[in-house]
């Protein structure tokens, strides 16, 4: 079986320079590509100010009008929380979650930072793949604490799961820091680093020059990575987005 996925920071909807709002053409472009799962980053739950002046702001969710009749099983943790307005990740799937918990690894009283984990159940294959979907600190000793925390979180995981997947914006200009800091005995790969012999710029969009976005993986096969950077992917988020397909037979 060939599992497909996505990470991508959506940018809240809005387009790089923050002038348009493009969740509409955000989610054309998803359903486009026809992928099983996707990791969205920067996406908002509820923005009372945001939702009463914009005329094309969806009536659910941006996760659920993302998802909706594509994407039957979501999940969605609060990252940001304020009077009024909500944003976190969120995970879209075509197939069922058996478990998913939303852990906070913000240094800060006000949660800013999570990892939202969710074990998604292939029934073709008949295996559980665990899914991390993560958006990391702006800071060095942020991310360097958020690591700690995902490698503390892996070693129960990985008691139960020998296919897992990390996924999103690591925030890590140059990876250096998280290739150290993710710990090397739990065999990760990066996906578009095995697939291209390099880590894939993703940001800013128009010109992208930092690696910010990446997919890490364990105990499947790797059939493609690719940066889809054409427009008009390179003209929505201030991120582009990487497509990573797995062989889970």
């Amino acid at each position: 079986m060939i599992l497909s996925l996505l990470t991508y920071n959506i940018h809240k909807g809005f387009s790089t320079n923050n002038r348009n709002f493009v969740l509409h053409q955000i989610r054309d472009q998803l359903r486009s590509i026809s992928v099983d799962v996707v990791l969205l980053q920067e996406v908002i739950g509820e923005h009372i100010p945001l939702s009463s002046s914009i005329t094309d702001w969806p009536a659910s969710t941006q996760f659920e009008f993302l998802a909706d009749e594509v994407w039957q099983h979501y999940a969605y943790g609060k990252n940001a929380i304020a009077d009024g307005r909500h944003h976190g990740n969120a995970t879209l799937s075509k197939f069922p979650f058996t478990a998913w918990d939303n852990i906070n690894v913000s240094p800060f009283k006000r949660a800013s930072r999570s990892l939202l984990h969710g074990d998604i159940y292939l029934p073709e294959c008949d295996k559980t793949v665990h899914i991390i979907n993560l958006h990391l600190g702006l800071f060095g000793f942020e991310r360097k604490k958020q690591l700690a925390q995902l490698n503390s979180h892996l070693e129960s995981a990985l008691q139960k799961h020998q296919a897992v997947i990390i996924g999103g914006d690591f925030n890590n200009w140059t990876g250096r820091q998280v290739s150290k800091l993710l710990d090397p005995a739990h065999n990760f790969e990066e996906a578009f680093l095995s697939s291209n012999g390099r880590l894939a710029r993703t940001f800013p969009a128009k010109w992208p020059l930092l690696c910010m976005d990446r997919i890490y993986f364990r105990g499947m096969k790797l059939e493609s990575c690719e940066r889809l950077f054409s427009p008009p992917w390179s003209e929505l988020s201030d991120h582009i987005p990487l497509l990573a397909r797995f062989n889970l037979s």
